[in-house]
């Protein structure tokens, strides 16, 4: 890993052809993201049939991706919806409530990996209160009947 400012070395270059392969998974044009924010990476795993973490922000933008099972998202003002392996997510954090992030399996784990933005300063998960809650629980919008 390189510091800040230094260079590589003439061998230390990448060869120019590779076999890798890539697909863009997400792309996103991020909210305001404060100066002298950090990134985390971390990975969660939810039991079968897990609720997930109760209703919750962010302090700054969360990017996912689901690695195995499937999961119900649900962010303030959009309906709940599935996420399955192989699929990418985001949140913007910041005001917006993380209603849900919940295993839809009852039989397996469901892992995903995240990277989160924290600002500076302020809890990267703050939960929300139930007056709160009470007060915004006619804004959500519920699961498309299927």
């Amino acid at each position: 890993m390189l510091a800040e400012g230094e260079r590589h070395d003439k061998g230390d270059e990448m060869p120019t052809s590779t076999n890798m392969s890539q697909e863009d998974l997400l792309e996103v044009v991020p909210p305001f993201i404060a100066q002298g924010s950090s990134a985390m990476v971390r990975l969660l795993e939810l039991p079968p049939g897990d609720p997930g973490l109760g209703p919750h922000r962010h302090s700054g933008p969360v990017f996912g991706y689901m690695l195995e099972g499937e999961m119900l998202f649900e962010l303030e003002g959009e309906a709940p919806y599935p996420i399955k392996a192989g699929e990418a997510f985001w949140e913007p954090g910041g005001d917006v409530i993380h209603y849900t992030a919940a295993n839809l399996l009852d039989d397996r784990t469901s892992r995903f990996v995240v990277v989160m933005l924290c600002t500076p300063g302020v809890e990267m998960i703050t939960m929300v209160d139930d007056e709160e809650l009470a007060a915004k629980a006619s804004q959500r919008i519920p699961a498309p009947t299927r």
